[in-house]
């Protein structure tokens, strides 16, 4: 039934019937007049519609809980994902690159939207996780596997959505954060709110540096002691891996009536970092230098309308992203000598319109259609590469969701791509909630989906190894799961568990080529499937609070492509740096003004081999992390001055998350938060 129904949805009849209600629609519900739904909106159970929306039928959405946000307000990103989220971050060392495996898949199957403009490179199609500090976020989420489709196409594992909202409650707030820690790192954050209710202007600060130096035993190299006669391993530091990240946002939010909204957001950052040699490396620091600077410029200006029955959103967006990639080599008797130097330039324009409609019958309606135009230009000036390309990007959306009672949500959607001048895959999907026990928030939910990766411009382009030859990614996706909430005045528990399955073919991955560099190439098919499992609980007794919040997934992500085409014995194995298991714990617990939280996550063994060989160099052990936060808030007249002490790798764990790059034993970091 679902396969007959996907290619009715993915013919030209399915596309029509989207067309036609996008036409209709919109004169059921403008009829019915005028409404005030920002400042008049009528209570409701919350129990009955968090977990019970129409329109996410089948959806697994995963929103990140506010008490994370305190605990790593000063770090990036990254270190939120990767220790409070099922996403495995592939860190490349402390404040260096950071990119996301969702659900088992590539780095660029993760879309990233920063209110509501996609900020993935266009050139990669990657986003560094470790340039995004959590202090400017003020509410993330995540929509897990194919059903990301409602925000974009291409999200084969998510989308992460990252939103700035303003607090109509706080006319004027004044929120100052100093950081000190280990290896010479500081942070300072300072956030100013001011305006009316009627108008709010919120500006954002930031800085952050770390000479990034820590000690750690190179286990790649061994030296030989004179003394005892014995070879040991390298005692080093992580040197050449400083950095520093600059950066400021502006929002501006105008209640211009009663109905219209408008708001206008910018941030811009520069960081620049050096990057150390890999550790199998015997020469000293002094004879490579790895320099990346990254200046980014993003703004998007949205303007919503409210009606009875009906709401519409006109939004326009702008990205800039500049990079300038240097590496210089010792040569005796000449110096430091240029071996790389690349620039790159790559800038999104778009725009989109959305627009939601509803009647009286629990039935919603919403389409949304966007452009983006990206232009990209990249020259590396020592070997004399370069290209320059752009792409146009048409993207129509609708779905239709129904309520039939309070037991069953459906949902359906479907997302018509054209790049390029191309009709590309149409992108449908099917979703339900079903309510197993009356009047019980316990949810049965699923999907199926088809969805749709376009290579990137690199993957397509880049000199020397882009591939214009390649097919896009595309394949079948599904969930399966069950979600239950339980409330009590000053007790609350909520559980997901939620199985998947992802079929999808021709998996582009680059390998390196009898050329000399490496190139991009289709594999046949990739096969991912496994189980996500979430528990928050939280609670009050008396002046006694209590939050636990925890995470497991287990991931089965294998490469089956043509073993005879290949000649490897990569097929039927796990996908490199994919866990098999993964698990994160964080408990709070705060008495009055005192608090104490820890943190525990867990990843298993990972494959750094296409084969899935277990000798020492080909595998990275599993390791376990622990992290404690003591604090102590002081309430002042006026304002609240709240210090805590953090101590990341409680254990001291030895551990890598790639291949040649250590990170950091147990180390420290003192916030002091003043909040007016």
């Amino acid at each position: 039934m679902f396969s007959k129904l996907l290619s009715l949805l993915s013919s030209k009849a399915g596309v029509s019937l989207c067309l036609t209600l996008l036409f209709v629609f919109p004169r059921m519900s403008f009829a019915q007049g005028i409404r005030d739904s920002v400042f008049n909106i009528k209570p409701v159970q919350i129990t009955a519609d968090y977990i019970f929306k129409q329109e996410e039928a089948g959806m697994k959405i995963s929103e990140v809980d506010s008490l994370v946000f305190i605990d790593k307000a000063n770090e990036s990103l990254s270190q939120l994902l990767s220790e409070n989220t099922s996403v495995f971050i592939k860190d490349y060392g402390r404040g260096a690159l950071a990119t996301a495996s969702f659900r088992g898949t590539a780095a660029s199957h993760t879309q990233v939207r920063w209110n509501g403009i996609n900020i993935n490179s266009p050139m990669t199609g990657m986003v560094d996780f470790s340039l995004i500090p959590v202090y400017i976020i003020d509410e993330l989420s995540l929509t897990h596997g194919a059903a990301s489709m409602r925000d974009q196409s291409g999200g084969l594992g998510g989308v992460i959505n990252i939103n700035n909202t303003p607090d109509w409650s706080k006319p004027f707030s004044l929120k100052y954060i100093q950081g000190i820690g280990s290896y010479d790192t500081y942070s300072e954050f300072i956030k100013l709110t001011y305006g009316s209710s009627q108008v709010q202007f919120k500006t954002s600060v930031y800085h952050n540096q770390s000479d990034n130096d820590y000690p750690f035993i190179n286990r790649r190299i061994k030296d030989y002691d004179p003394a005892t006669g014995e070879m040991n391993y390298r005692k080093v530091k992580n040197e050449q891996a400083d950095y520093k990240v600059y950066g400021i946002m502006q929002e501006a939010y105008w209640k211009v009536t009663d109905h219209i909204v408008w708001k206008a957001n910018y941030w811009g950052q520069k960081a620049d970092r050096s990057i150390p040699t890999v550790l199998s490396y015997e020469g000293g620091n002094e004879a490579n230098m790895n320099q990346q600077v990254d200046e980014d410029h993003k703004g998007v200006t949205e303007t919503k309308f409210y009606f009875a029955q009906a709401d519409l959103k006109l939004r326009l967006g702008y990205d800039s992203k500049d990079l300038h990639y240097s590496s210089q080599n010792y040569v005796p008797g000449k110096g430091l000598i240029s071996m790389i130097d690349s620039k790159s330039k790559a800038k999104t324009y778009s725009g989109h319109i959305d627009f939601a409609a509803w009647n009286q019958e629990d039935l919603k309606f919403t389409a949304s259609f966007s452009y983006d135009r990206n232009d990209v230009d990249t020259y590396e000036s020592v070997n004399k590469t370069t290209y320059e390309e752009n792409r146009d990007y048409f993207s129509l959306f609708c779905s239709l969701s129904k309520s039939f009672g309070e037991r069953l949500n459906l949902n359906l959607m479907d997302r018509q791509d054209v790049i390029d001048g191309k009709i590309v895959d149409n992108v449908p999907y099917l979703g339900f909630d079903y309510r197993l026990v009356q009047q019980r928030d316990l949810i049965l939910k699923g999907n199926i989906t088809h969805n749709y990766h376009a290579p990137t411009l690199n993957d397509l382009y880049w000199q020397p190894g882009g591939n214009p030859d390649l097919k896009a990614e595309k394949g079948i996706s599904g969930d399966l799961g069950i979600e239950y909430l339980f409330t009590k005045p000053a007790f609350q528990v909520k559980t997901e568990l939620t199985s998947y399955y992802s079929d999808i073919n021709d998996w582009i991955v680059w390998l390196p080529t009898f050329k000399g560099f490496w190139q991009p190439f289709n594999i046949k098919q990739v096969i991912s499937y496994g189980l996500e499992y979430n528990l928050n609980i939280s609670g009050q007794q008396g002046n006694f609070q209590y939050k636990l919040l925890g995470g497991y997934s287990y991931t089965r992500s294998k490469n089956l492509g043509d073993s005879e085409k290949w000649g490897d014995n990569s097929n039927g194995k796990q996908l490199i740096y994919v866990p098999l298991h993964s698990g994160n714990v964080l408990v709070d617990l705060r008495y009055k003004n005192s608090f104490i939280m820890y943190q525990w996550n867990h990843f298993s063994e990972r494959f750094t081999t296409t084969s899935n060989r277990t000798i020492k160099r080909d595998w990275l052990y599993p390791y376990y992390m622990n992290n404690m936060t003591i604090g102590q808030r002081f309430d002042m007249k006026g304002c609240k001055l709240v210090a805590q002490l953090k101590i990341n790798n409680l254990m001291d764990e030895y551990y890598r998350s790639i291949l040649f790059r250590y990170m950091p034993g147990r180390n420290y970091l003192f916030t002091l938060m003043l909040e007016i």
